[in-house]
Formats: structure tokens, C-alpha cells, sequence
């Protein structure tokens, strides 16, 4: 029997690469388009960010993630939606006045994170499990404000996917699952290789996968160079993944790539180490998700 892996497309992100590649999606039409083509090259899951399509930076506007969210169910195109709740999230410090955040600062409150989220009850959602530095910021999510967040998602019957970036957001995920705030079996995320999080490396993922609860489901990615690399590795391990532009921007070296590119890449990849990709359905019932436009679970 062959071995079974979610995978998940995410498509954009928040960061600063579509000055570095046109194929970043940037206007919900993009970003929808991209979800429906890697949904075709065989992804499971599509993950999704707003974009402003002015400044093609981070947007929090529900009306964006509404029309992305929109689009791809429009489309027929069966997949699974998940969207980030990571929100407004990026701390730096002035010198000046270091209690206060200084230029490119942006906080939103635990609601605020969860709007897109609560009002168009997408099947997933990211909860990323404490604070980081994040390359030259701090991502800030205190543990105060990720048990509210962590409340809200129970609330809409959302399923959350645990981000942890460094070992002690493990810890704290694990928390939340003791705590009563994460229902059915949990879902984690190893967000390897950031900086300066954990590193991108067998010896740190085993570290993650062996310490997690019992009957706990696991994914992890890698960003630029290594995400194939881990893709690879999370697979053997029994974890499930992801690819996408939010985490890599090049198909080979110098050649720039599409998402759907990613993803085909990934899917010959994995069908050549004796593993298959879920459908959108298949991992519906295996992981207790939301019927599509919200509702009963599958």
C-alpha cells in the first residue's frame, strides 16, 4: 500500500518576492488563479495570503480574501482552503522610542488576526505558535493572544494548522491541544529554515516529529533551496507537505518558477519514492475538515 500525503500550495505569502519574480501572484484574481492551477497539478490544499493590488504588500482586507476565497469556489475546482491568520503580526523597534514600533511595524489584535478566518470559514487555517525573529523583525504573537485566537478558530469549526518556526512554539502548541483549545486530532506545521528560526535539517525534524502528542498530524516545509529537500525528507518521515512561492521562487537554479511548476515537481517527486497525494476529499475525512462554504464537517 502506498503511502498517502496532504500537500499543500502556498501560493503567495506576505513577503517581498514579487520584486524578485513576476509569477507571484498579487491581485486576489492571481492569487485565486494560482490555487485553481496548482489545485489541478494535483495539490491538496491551497494556502492563501492578500495582497494590496496597489502596493503588492501585505492587505488585511476581508473584501481580498472574500474575492480569492470566492473565486476558487466558484470554479468548481475541488481544493481545499486554507487561509493564514497570522494577520498583522511584524514588530520593529525604534531606537528612539524602542517600547514603540517603528516604520514597516504591523500589529493587529487576536479579532482582528481571526476576521478572514470567522467570516468566510474556510475547511483550514494557519496559527502561528509564538513570536520569532523574522529575518531583521519580530513576528509577535504572545501566548495570551494565541489562546483568544485559538478560541476563536474553535468557535467557527475551522481546522488549525499549529505553525511552529522554532522548538518552544512546539511546546506551546502542545499547550493549547492540553489546554482544550484545539479539537480532533491536532494538525503542526515545521516551518523550517527561516531566519532565525529553526534550521532546515533531518536531525531538527525528527527532534519536532518525535515530540509530538500521540495522535497528532504533521507537515513541514522548507524555504528556498532546501524546500524540495524537506519535502523529500517530511514525506519519508510520515509527515505531510507543502511548496509554493510564498517559500520558494525558483524551479531550478536561476529559473524562476509558477506554483502549478512547484507542485508538479513535488507530485513526480513524491510518486517516485512509492508516495501518492491526497485528494481534497480523502483528506477531508481523514482529517475531519469543514465541507467547503463552511457547514457540517466531512
Amino acid at each position: 500500500m502506498k503511502n498517502k500525503v496532504l500537500l499543500t500550495a502556498a501560493v503567495t505569502g506576505a513577503g517581498d518576492t514579487t520584486a524578485k519574480s513576476s509569477h507571484v501572484p498579487v491581485t486576489p484574481k492571481e492569487i485565486a488563479e494560482a490555487a485553481i492551477e496548482s489545485a489541478k497539478a494535483g495539490a491538496t490544499v491551497a494556502h492563501v495570503h492578500a495582497r494590496d493590488p496597489k502596493t503588492s504588500g501585505i492587505s488585511h482586507n476581508v473584501d481580498h480574501y472574500r474575492e480569492i476565497v470566492d473565486r476558487i469556489r466558484e470554479s468548481e475546482t475541488d481544493v481545499i482552503i486554507n487561509i493564514t491568520s497570522g494577520g498583522g503580526g511584524d514588530f520593529i523597534p525604534s531606537l528612539d522610542t524602542p517600547a514603540a514600533g517603528g516604520n514597516g511595524t504591523d500589529i493587529q489584535t487576536p479579532s482582528e488576526r481571526h476576521q478572514p478566518v470567522g467570516e468566510l470559514l474556510p475547511e483550514m487555517c494557519t496559527l502561528d505558535c509564538g513570536s520569532v525573529n523574522f529575518g531583521d523583525m519580530i513576528y509577535m504573537s504572545p501566548t495570551d493572544w494565541l489562546r483568544e485566537q485559538a478560541k476563536l478558530i474553535q468557535q467557527s469549526g475551522v481546522k488549525p494548522e499549529l505553525e511552529c518556526f522554532d522548538t518552544g512554539h512546539l511546546r506551546f502548541a502542545k499547550q493549547l491541544v492540553n489546554e482544550g483549545l484545539i479539537d480532533g486530532d491536532p494538525m503542526f506545521q515545521f516551518c523550517m529554515g527561516i531566519p532565525w528560526g529553526m534550521d532546515a535539517d533531518a536531525e531538527t525534524m525528527l527532534y519536532m516529529r518525535d515530540r509530538l502528542p500521540e495522535n497528532a498530524n504533521w507537515s513541514a516545509f522548507g524555504i528556498g533551496r532546501m524546500q524540495l529537500p524537506i519535502l523529500a525528507q517530511a514525506a519519508q518521515l510520515g509527515g505531510n507537505v507543502r511548496v509554493g512561492l510564498e517559500d520558494n521562487i525558483y524551479l531550478s537554479k536561476g529559473v524562476l518558477a509558477r506554483n502549478d511548476q512547484l507542485v508538479d515537481k513535488a507530485v513526480t517527486m513524491l510518486n517516485s519514492n512509492d508516495t501518492e497525494v491526497m485528494t481534497p476529499q480523502e483528506a477531508r475525512q481523514q482529517f475531519g475538515l469543514l465541507n467547503p462554504y463552511g457547514g457540517e464537517k466531512a
